[in-house]
């Protein structure tokens, strides 16, 4: 298979870019607008994996594909911004759970209500069923890919030993 129409610059990770840039853009202009200028696209790397109920960095890392110093720096950002705080994991108390704040979880729900806007504004585009189809193919190329990138660690690393 080719790059598709018109070649270089339509590849699937070109035009994956160009949606989360798009999405991203529209999304941090509409929370900046919102009350939440601080925050910055950086930021969405772990702030699309909170939980009301917190979550660990390390499930965050794993999840976003980041290292875990990455999502640790930006978890830092947000703690000092008032949106995070970090609290002793009551199901093992070695481990820290990263919870929103009262104002984390305003931001939460105003990044919520804005995504369904524009998924809306999409499924309105191509019609919903279509867009449903979209999502689940969308999400069964990234899972493939994801799954290609890890085999290929796993197999640089046996290499590497």
């Amino acid at each position: 298979m080719t790059n598709g129409e018109g070649g270089r610059g339509n590849d699937l990770g070109v035009l994956a870019g160009r949606l989360l840039f798009a999405v991203q853009g529209e999304l941090f202009d509409r929370l900046h607008e919102e009350g939440f200028a601080d925050i910055v696209p950086r930021h969405g790397a772990v702030l699309a994996y909170l939980r009301p109920e917190g979550v660990r960095a390390t499930d965050v890392a794993r999840l976003s594909g980041q290292l875990k110093q990455v999502v640790g720096v930006i978890f830092d950002d947000l703690e000092a911004l008032g949106y995070v705080k970090r609290k002793p994991d009551p199901a093992d108390r070695r481990a820290k759970l990263v919870v929103p704040t009262a104002r984390g979880r305003r931001q939460m729900d105003a990044a919520d209500s804005i995504m369904a806007d524009i998924m809306n504004r999409h499924a309105a585009n191509l019609g919903a069923t279509k867009f449903r189809r979209f999502l689940v193919d969308f999400r069964t190329v990234i899972d493939h890919q994801r799954a290609m990138t890890l085999d290929a660690a796993v197999e640089s690393d046996r290499r590497d030993r």
